[in-house]
């Protein structure tokens, strides 16, 4: 550890609990996309999920306010605690457009991303779990690689998904539709990656 007093700790008990609470959201999520079945029944609950997840990062940021001493820079838990949040409030956003959109069935390019969003948040689960270690632990950095990795497959998912898309769709409405949502599904790995990111910066700062 970096010297990590107990009261300190608490932050990464935070983060983990946090993260537990956007794995369920992301399995929800996970599941609308694959089961398009439901779909409004599945959208609530993903919001009431979002909810959930939105007091997790109040959590955190209450605790950052009233603390003193923190483990690394008060700015990077910040970060670290928004973006985090801002994965599921895109993953709340897109199930909300499939109501709004009203649409009837998932394009395959969407299922692909959405796989590529469910493994990124697992390699961040093994990220968060070993964030106390974050000066000893080798595995921090190796799951900031995989999650760039697997976000930059999702970028050639992504423009494959658009060139498909423009190529083959007549109806200009369907177009502007999934545009749309291949865009939110892009926002979400990129969220992933920032996550990722934030948390090698910390890992730098403190090599």
């Amino acid at each position: 550890m970096i010297g990590v007093k107990k009261k300190e700790e608490i932050f990464f008990d935070l983060f983990c609990e946090a993260f537990s609470k956007i794995m369920t959201a992301g399995d929800a999520f996970n599941d609308l996309v694959k089961n398009f079945v439901d779909v409004e029944k599945k959208v609530l609950n993903l919001k009431e999920l979002e909810t959930e997840c939105d007091v997790q990062t109040h959590k955190i940021l209450k605790n950052l306010n009233a603390s003193f001493i923190t483990p690394f820079d008060r700015e990077d838990i910040y970060d670290i605690a928004k973006e985090m949040d801002n994965i599921v409030d895109i993953l709340e956003e897109i199930a909300n457009r499939f109501i709004v959109f009203d649409v009837k069935s998932v394009k395959q390019e969407a299922l692909q991303m959405t796989e590529l969003i469910t493994i990124c948040l697992r390699e961040l689960k093994i990220l968060f779990d070993n964030l106390k270690y974050i000066k000893k632990s080798k595995i921090i950095m190796d799951q900031v690689i995989e999650v760039n990795r697997i976000e930059n497959e999702g970028d050639l998912v992504y423009r494959e998904a658009l060139t498909v898309l423009f190529r083959t769709e007549k109806d200009p409405i369907e177009i502007i539709k999934w545009k749309q949502l291949f865009d939110l599904l892009e926002d979400a790995l990129d969220a992933c990656e920032g996550v990722a990111n934030i948390i090698e910066g910390v890992v730098m700062k403190h090599a």
